[in-house]
């Protein structure tokens, strides 16, 4: 390709609004134009690096013996309320009316639709199992789209739905496309940490998510300094304290503790800490109340709170219900004196404090020296608070956690049959019985591995592509354009390099050598190729890897053997 016929609308400077490499650099380098807020245009050189990444999860699914097929966009309502998910899916879908005022959402996720499709024609055990995948534009209306490609409402997306006859089946799809996955991103020279992560709006079980570390990212996972445990902030567990145990050491005393609603205003009252208070949260869980303990510095986890209620619909009692249950205004809820509709829970951490502050159930009033069994009693103990960087493993026996910002670059869960009934993806198995089909759920962020690819690979000059997603493999750069026998001897390169099969862009336009050399790393070309000064006076030419330096200086026939021992063949 010829670099004067290509489009490359590089930029000296990023827009201000660019804070992360991946988003300056690709913007820089003529990757990718915003639209609007989280909606991007692919130009030409970030095409051929999203198709090249496209390609390779195409070439591990098929392997896989997953089968290509590609999904609407438009989803119609009665699907998605069949379902349950068109009020309840996050973020919200984006929505369109027809001109027969009927609903659609622009597709977010495609779990409806491929279940609605197999569902058409699925009859017998002998169609299953089968994996079913499309690389398809993705629509989810998130309010703070940020990162450039790494949060957005428009986006490229691999997903794949297995459909099987058991729980057997369902195993074998799901290791099939965990070590596809692997394969991807080592493909992709993406080091991805594998982590327990919670399902969400999609629902299933055996959730992990591909996790890329990055000091950039949104997620933040936790990981063992001493075992592999791995997990999502959601879900990230950890290892029960041993229980207090010995007497009570105070009396309980009811103190004023006036418009102190907030765990700071009652330490500040009483000339305590927060380690010393114990927060109760007032939570209606379907139609029951729970009153959920944990320490005063501690943030409770509402995901695990959910898991341990597997309640339908869960949510904090609002000021009314705190009142007519409490007796008091929200802040001054305790675990002393609620009637017995309301079931008290408690982090493991609450078994360990003594002597320890709580609300009065009265208003501007907390209760001081309170132990649990001599003052309460709580009706289970579990792992209920938000894991913080020090707490100990859950698995091993000598590890802390260490706390980490991550991208989430791919997905994998077992769905099971919740949408194969909700939809009627019915089977009649070998022994003439009706079954739901056993389902999985596999997503890949195409066009987020993209950017985190530009995260993990990039230096101060700019990005230093990996020659699977690099939208050309070399650059050959011609610095003078007006001696013929330099461009004859460049032209020669570039067809030697073309004839082994290596994507090559020759810059042959007539520009300065340091803007045709800071170009080049900018685009971050895998290597580089100069025809200049050295050809002229000794028919040598200048061959440069992009991501250590290395450089080999050798006769101009043997250009295309020096990339092949730069890059292998």
């Amino acid at each position: 390709m010829l670099a004067s016929q290509y489009y490359l609308p590089t930029l000296r400077e990023a827009p201000a609004e660019a804070e992360i490499p991946s988003h300056r650099l690709l913007l820089r380098g003529g990757f990718i134009r915003p639209l609007s807020a989280g909606v991007f245009s692919f130009l030409p050189l970030g095409l051929r690096s999203l198709r090249k990444i496209e390609n390779i999860v195409r070439e591990e699914m098929n392997a896989a013996g997953a089968l290509e097929v590609f999904l609407p966009v438009l989803s119609p309502r009665d699907l998605w309320e069949r379902s349950g998910r068109w009020d309840t899916f996050q973020p919200q879908p984006l929505r369109v009316q027809d001109r027969s005022e009927r609903w659609f959402c622009l597709g977010p996720t495609h779990e409806e639709v491929i279940t609605d499709l197999v569902a058409m024609d699925l009859e017998s055990y002998r169609e299953l199992p089968v994996t079913l995948y499309q690389i398809q534009t993705k629509f989810r209306d998130e309010v703070r789209a940020r990162g450039g490609l790494i949060r957005v409402k428009e986006f490229l997306m691999k997903d794949a739905y297995s459909f099987g006859r058991s729980e057997e089946d369902l195993d074998e799809a799901y290791d099939a496309m965990y070590q596809a996955y692997v394969r991807i991103f080592e493909r992709l020279e993406l080091p991805t940490v594998i982590v327990r992560a919670e399902a969400g709006s999609m629902g299933g079980h055996d959730t992990r998510e591909f996790m890329l570390l990055s000091e950039n990212g949104e997620d933040t996972v936790f990981m063992c300094d001493s075992c592999d445990y791995a997990s999502n902030a959601e879900c990230a567990q950890i290892r029960p304290p041993q229980a207090r145990s010995g007497d009570k050491l105070g009396e309980r005393e009811l103190v004023s503790t006036p418009e102190a609603r907030t765990v700071e205003q009652v330490c500040e009252i009483l000339g305590t800490t927060p380690e010393q208070l114990a927060k109760t949260l007032i939570y209606r869980a379907d139609d029951r109340f729970f009153a959920v303990m944990v320490r005063g510095d501690r943030s409770l986890n509402e995901a695990k709170l959910s898991g341990l209620l597997k309640a339908e619909e869960l949510r904090m009692a609002n000021d009314e219900e705190v009142r007519e249950l409490t007796g008091a205004e929200v802040g001054f809820a305790g675990p002393i004196g609620l009637p017995d509709e309301v079931t008290i829970i408690a982090d493991h951490e609450i078994a360990t404090m003594s002597d320890f502050v709580v609300g009065a159930n009265q208003d501007d009033a907390h209760y001081v020296a309170v132990d649990v069994g001599a003052d309460f009693q709580v009706a289970q103990f579990a792992d209920l608070r938000s894991a913080v960087a020090g707490d100990a493993c859950p698995v091993c026996n000598e590890g802390r956690l260490t706390q980490h910002r991550a991208i989430e670059l791919a997905h994998v869960f077992k769905l099971g049959a919740k949408y194969s009934e909700d939809l009627g993806a019915l089977f009649v198995d070998s022994d003439g019985t009706q079954k739901p089909a056993i389902m999985g759920c596999y997503g890949i962020g195409v066009s987020r591995c993209l950017a985190a690819i530009v995260e993990e690979h990039h230096d101060e000059n700019g990005i230093i592509w990996p020659r699977a997603a690099a939208p050309f493999e070399v650059v050959v750069l011609l610095l003078d354009t007006k001696d013929e026998e330099l461009r004859g001897a460049a032209e020669q390169v570039y067809r030697s390099l073309q004839e082994v099969g290596y994507d090559t862009m020759f810059d042959e336009r007539d520009m300065s050598a340091g803007i045709k050399f800071a170009e080049a790393d900018l685009i971050g070309y895998p290597a580089r190729v100069v025809v200049g000064r050295k050809t002229k006076q000794e028919g040598e030419v200048e061959v440069r890897r992009r991501s250590d330096a290395e450089e080999l200086v050798v006769p101009v026939a043997q250009a295309a053997d020096a990339v092949q021992t730069l890059l292998g063949s």
